[in-house]
């Protein structure tokens, strides 16, 4: 009983070392906290993220092309086998700590010198009466061998659950992608829309112009007009046909982008930009900041990377503690195949423990707990700063999204303004109550803001895609 007490109180002192030999590091906790409401928002809890992408998005021709991109996406498909990749790393983890068995056979031939003290012995050493030890010497074996580390620090066990957690990390990378996708087609798909209404504008103008620099060279004739007048009416129009080839091909290149995004080569895209200025952007219900940690992937992505880089700091942490081992073997030998399988004279078995633990130059481990320590730490400041990122994007959606209303408003009466502007300078110089210059001026004045419309109307259902995004909708 004394000498038990004796090794268990040794025992004692052993581990006591090893926990006291590990070293003690920096700790920083998450912090989650986000407000409880948007700025100039209600609390509450309807959020537009709810919602499906395709239900919030109403365009036939959009949701085809998001359907093609969700199958054919290269960058999508690539994530897609990351995430089988992370799944097989799951299998390999969880494989660690379970007992390793593998089967095993073979064959040699030995040879040993008579003039030693084994080749001694076998000389004067009869298998059987009458028969004697062969020479040179076979030997056949067949068995197994069985490895198993007792999981005691759970060190095995946590690196099997870091796998797990890194794969649904990589789940919620993919619905990030998709989020990504989607809004990156939609984007693309309403700035097409927006282009072919500024060249059906341009075109408009290239018409009014014309018709403008007819009427100057009648002008000429009458001795109504200069020269001067009719080069700067003729210099107008080809700058603006100039404009009608720049925008033509600002189209092809968004063709192009959306071809490329859905995976398929160059094509037309099959779209009505009729009632593009027509369009009115969603009502959003933008929720409460709290339902960001669960719509949005790519803070649940960040939220599983530190939950995984916590039990790295574990398992790095186990390494400094004893590691138990276990091995075994049963099998067959004998230097005849007549023999191999005769019991109990070549039957082999034998079981063993082993116990293991670093103890001097433990640089590697203690590199290695710091570094996972380290990284740790970085997974909680990339956490917070993913909430703060989503939050600040929401917030600036939200914001833009007033004010383009407003802006919108205005440049409408501006665009109003000048076609009106460009009826009175047209009669005025008519009747030599306007120069030439105040037409010219007013034209261009009305194009650029014609311009300036659309751009404002595809800001606004930008806005919209941009926000559904930030709210964490599209990849349910």
């Amino acid at each position: 009983m004394l000498h038990l007490k004796r090794i268990s109180f040794l025992g004692v002192l052993i581990l006591t070392a090893f926990y006291s030999c590990v070293p003690t590091l920096e700790t920083v906790d998450e912090d989650k906290a986000v407000p409880e409401q948007y700025r100039n928002e209600q609390q509450d809890t309807v959020n537009t993220a709810m919602l499906q992408w395709n239900e919030y998005f109403k365009d036939e021709h959009l949701k085809n092309l998001i359907d093609i991109a969700l199958e054919n996406n290269q960058e999508l498909n690539i994530i897609l086998q990351e995430i089988k990749i992370s799944k097989s790393e799951i299998k390999e983890k969880k494989g660690e700590y379970l007992p390793f068995i593998d089967f095993k056979a073979g064959a040699g031939v030995d040879k040993v010198a008579r003039y030693t003290s084994r080749g001694a012995s076998e000389a004067t050493t009869d298998i059987r009466p009458g028969e004697e030890m062969p020479e040179p010497l076979p030997d056949y074996f067949a068995g197994l061998h069985a490895k198993w580390e007792l999981d005691i620090w759970k060190k095995l066990r946590n690196a099997k659950k870091a796998a797990v957690l890194r794969y649904l990390g990589s789940v919620e990378g993919k619905n990030f992608m998709v989020t990504t996708l989607i809004a990156e087609i939609a984007n693309s798909y309403y700035e097409l829309l927006a282009l072919d209404n500024q060249l059906e504008i341009v075109n408009r103008n290239v018409d009014i112009q014309t018709n403008a620099l007819k009427i100057v060279k009648l002008q000429k004739k009458a001795a109504k007009a200069t020269e001067l007048a009719v080069r700067k009416f003729e210099a107008e129009v080809l700058n603006t046909r100039s404009l009608q080839y720049a925008i033509q091909q600002k189209i092809v290149e968004t063709e192009n982008k959306i071809n490329f995004l859905v995976g398929r080569y160059p094509q037309a895209i099959e779209r009505d930009a009729s009632d593009f200025m027509d369009m009115k952007p969603h009502g959003i219900e933008s929720g409460i900041p709290s339902q960001l940690l669960q719509n949005r992937p790519d803070i649940r992505e960040a939220e599983y990377t530190l939950a995984a880089s916590k039990l790295d700091v574990k398992v790095a942490k186990a390494r400094f503690y004893p590691s138990f081992d276990i091995t075994a073997g049963l099998g067959f030998q004998a230097f005849d195949t007549a023999y191999l399988l005769e019991t109990p004279e070549s039957l082999l078995y034998n079981i063993a423990g082993d116990l293991t633990a670093p103890l001097i130059n433990r640089n590697a481990i203690k590199a290695a707990y710091m570094s996972a320590n380290a990284k740790q730490i970085q997974a909680v400041y990339n956490y917070e700063q993913t909430i703060l990122n989503a939050y600040v994007e929401v917030a600036n959606q939200l914001s833009n999204i007033d004010n383009l209303k407003q802006q919108y408003d205005l440049k409408t009466k501006e665009v109003d303004a000048l076609n009106e502007s460009i009826r009175i300078s047209n009669v005025l110089f008519k009747s030599a109550r306007a120069d030439y210059m105040e037409v010219l001026l007013t034209q261009r004045d009305a194009l650029e803001s014609k311009f300036e419309l659309v751009e404002t109307k595809m800001q606004q259902i930008t806005a919209m895609v941009n926000v559904y995004q930030a709210l964490g909708g599209g990849w349910n």
